[in-house]
């Protein structure tokens, strides 16, 4: 890139600070970053955590306070000559920061799961002169380009336009697990309950259709060892919409350890059904359940179908992905997978002109899987031993 980029990155927790490191370590980019919170204290923490020596002239992250709601002279100045906002607010917040993207003319990037409030974020977009990418994560986000990818190859290589089965399935765990549970935090808990407990949107004989989260549980063997999977709300993105017609079966389902979610429908079957239900599960879960560092973050994505000659045919993909070090600080799995991926469909606007909404099938496929943030987060361990 000629000219270096201003990137306001909103919400400085684990994800935002993750994402202040990537974009400055990254010759490519080496951004001028600003980071915003509810507190200046915890802005200029995580600005300490991204000023780290890196091997680019970027210059050192700043902070500053941004308000609950609305906005003010000081985020508006910053917005004024910023390029991005990344927005790594809780997926309430996003129409209002789409809002403010679009009055400063950014380019506006986002995370989160959240259906109703992607869909305003698209109507807001309508028009816009800069880009307005959604769920530019890890589910959604990494593993809908991984899939979408899998998809375009093996229709390519089995001479054919349609196939049986697309499978998207994503775990941020812990290494070790145990009872009664069988799961530990590794990242912030709002929105776990939420795509627990709200429908997930699937295709089935090629018919969207909605079908209640935590349905349809199996055991599936990745590298050789067993994890449980079930529907979870958000995580299809658009692809339903994208590959219809082409795919007779497609969905999202979350990983987790064996034995959790039987734990989970136990939590659920003591609270009553009503719009507080995510937030009682929530309550319940963080109660009981400790937060763990040590994580590890697992990917798979699975393509059938029969090629032009009626075999039965699978394109599969799986990734074990561990927590990195990135000028010497410590990103854990979760940390580096979210991040890498709204950094690159970042780079990707930035060189590309995109304008108006940018959905996950809409991002170029071999350019995001091979990009630089993607290249550095997404090894798998096992392939490593």
């Amino acid at each position: 890139m000629s000219n270096r980029p201003t990137i306001f990155i909103a919400g400085s927790g684990g994800i935002g600070r993750a994402l202040a490191l990537l974009l400055r370590n990254d010759a490519g980019m080496a951004a001028e970053v600003v980071l915003g919170d509810l507190t200046q204290a915890a802005a200029d923490d995580a600005c300490a955590f991204a000023n780290v020596d890196v091997p680019t002239d970027a210059p050192a992250a700043r902070g500053i306070t941004m308000p609950a709601s609305g906005s003010s002279d000081e985020l508006g100045g910053i917005l004024d000559g910023a390029s991005a906002i990344l927005d790594c607010l809780p997926g309430a917040q996003a129409p209002r920061m789409a809002r403010l993207a679009k009055e400063h003319g950014c380019h506006y990037l986002n995370l989160t799961e959240y259906v109703a409030e992607t869909n305003e974020v698209l109507g807001i977009a309508e028009g816009a002169e800069t880009c307005f990418a959604l769920q530019c994560g890890l589910a959604p986000g990494y593993i809908n380009i991984l899939g979408n990818d899998l998809f375009q190859r093996a229709t390519a290589g089995w001479g054919v336009d349609t196939v049986d089965k697309l499978e998207m399935r994503v775990g941020a765990i812990t290494r070790h697990a145990t009872e009664p549970h069988f799961y530990g935090w590794t990242w912030s808990p709002v929105g776990v309950a939420t795509e627990y407990v709200k429908d997930a949107i699937a295709v089935r004989d090629f018919k969207t259709v909605e079908l209640p989260s935590l349905t349809e549980c199996k055991t599936v063997l990745l590298h050789g060892f067993p994890f449980e999977e079930a529907l979870t709300s958000g995580g299809a993105a658009d692809l339903p919409e994208a590959l219809a017609g082409k795919v007779r079966d497609l969905d999202y389902k979350t990983l987790r350890h064996p034995g959790h979610y039987q734990w989970v429908e136990g939590v659920l079957a003591g609270i009553p059904e009503g719009d507080d239900r995510p937030a009682r599960l929530q309550e319940a879960m963080e109660a009981a359940i400790p937060h763990v560092e040590d994580d590890l973050v697992v990917v798979y994505a699975s393509v059938e179908g029969r090629d032009k000659d009626g075999a039965l045919r699978a394109e599969r993909a799986a990734l074990f992905c561990p927590s990195i070090e990135v000028g010497g600080r410590r990103l854990r799995a979760i940390q580096s997978t979210t991040a890498a991926g709204i950094a690159e469909v970042l780079r990707i606007v930035l060189e590309g002109g995109h304008k108006g909404p940018l959905l996950q099938s809409e991002v170029p496929t071999e350019t995001f899987l091979n990009g630089p943030f993607v290249k550095l987060a997404y090894v798998d361990e096992q392939a490593r031993g």
